[in-house]
């Protein structure tokens, strides 16, 4: 058995539309590979090659995963390091643990690709110094990382509040993109329902379009449901669609904060755009690593 430098960790980012895994040394990244994120089985056995491979020259100590969810993260469940159903095709009940966790002989911690997000954004980030913070991430998808006292919020399950009911902006006769609620906010805002809204790529509609003031109401709502419910001192807004619209980040709080209507005290910067851009994932999944090194020692 190769002789293992607890600093050489993997994490790898399973994201709706593209992968990435990385090698580092503690959390400075040596290595870095992305590929697109297909069928569960060409993904993982390319993954799984690329495992096999930095194993062999720089034995890995741990391994975090951070996928796309809905996962079952409970270790005492049946499904455990499974998806669930979910809106991306052909991933429902695939297993996301066992085919990588045979890779290596290491401990392999999962969780959401939103929730290492958050605890990377808290470390190094947009909510360095916070002991309660959300990060919401905007993309294909959108979810939702809680950190309560430094700890992700786990029940039951993860937090899933991109699928939250929000009420659509006046005059929004779009139907909504999810395929389990229609217009809950995933189903309004993502980059999927944006898309299908514009009829072409989010990319290519104008900042000044309409389109993007239903966008900002029903994500303004969302923040200002996690902020009565949760109290956290920051907000962060990342992923594709908001790195893409810096614009939106400002509109968002401003909409918050009028949303809220004074009724808790709400700093200027409480609602604020992420700062690691595509490292929040990696980062995130190296200190889901990195946890369960600490766990097993």
């Amino acid at each position: 058995m190769p002789k293992r430098d607890p600093k050489i960790l993997a994490g790898i980012e399973l994201g709706g539309s593209k992968t990435v895994a990385v090698l580092a040394r503690g959390t400075d990244i040596f290595e870095r590979v992305r590929l697109p994120t297909t069928t569960p089985k060409e993904t993982l056995h390319l993954l799984g090659e690329r495992l096999a491979r930095w194993d062999k020259i720089y034995p890995i100590a741990a391994l975090g995963i951070a996928s796309f969810g809905p996962i079952a993260i409970d270790p005492g469940q049946a499904l455990y390091g499974r998806l669930l159903d979910t809106p991306k095709k052909g991933w429902s009940g695939a297993d996301l643990l066992g085919p990588l966790a045979e890779v290596i002989d290491a401990p392999v911690a999962i969780h959401t690709d939103v929730t290492a997000a958050a605890l990377a954004e808290g470390a190094w980030g947009a909510a360095r110094g916070c002991s309660d913070h959300v990060y919401i991430t905007v993309g294909t998808g959108i979810g939702a990382g809680i950190v309560v006292a430094g700890q992700p919020v786990t029940g039951q399950l993860h937090p899933e509040a991109g699928h939250m009911r929000v009420v659509r902006a006046k005059g929004d006769k779009f139907a909504g993109s999810c395929p389990f609620h229609g217009d809950c906010l995933e189903g309004l805002a993502s980059g999927i329902a944006i898309t299908q809204r514009a009829g072409r790529p989010g990319a290519k509609v104008a900042d000044d379009d309409p389109l993007w003031n239903s966008v900002v109401e029903v994500i303004a709502q969302a923040c200002a449901n996690l902020r009565l419910t949760l109290a956290c001192e920051r907000i962060v807004l990342g992923g594709g669609v908001i790195e893409g619209r810096q614009m939106l980040v400002e509109r968002i709080a401003t909409r918050t904060q009028q949303l809220i209507g004074g009724y808790l005290p709400m700093a200027s910067q409480m609602v604020v755009a992420a700062e690691l851009g595509d490292d929040a994932g990696p980062k995130g999944a190296l200190l889901l690593a990195a946890q369960a090194l600490a766990t097993q020692g």
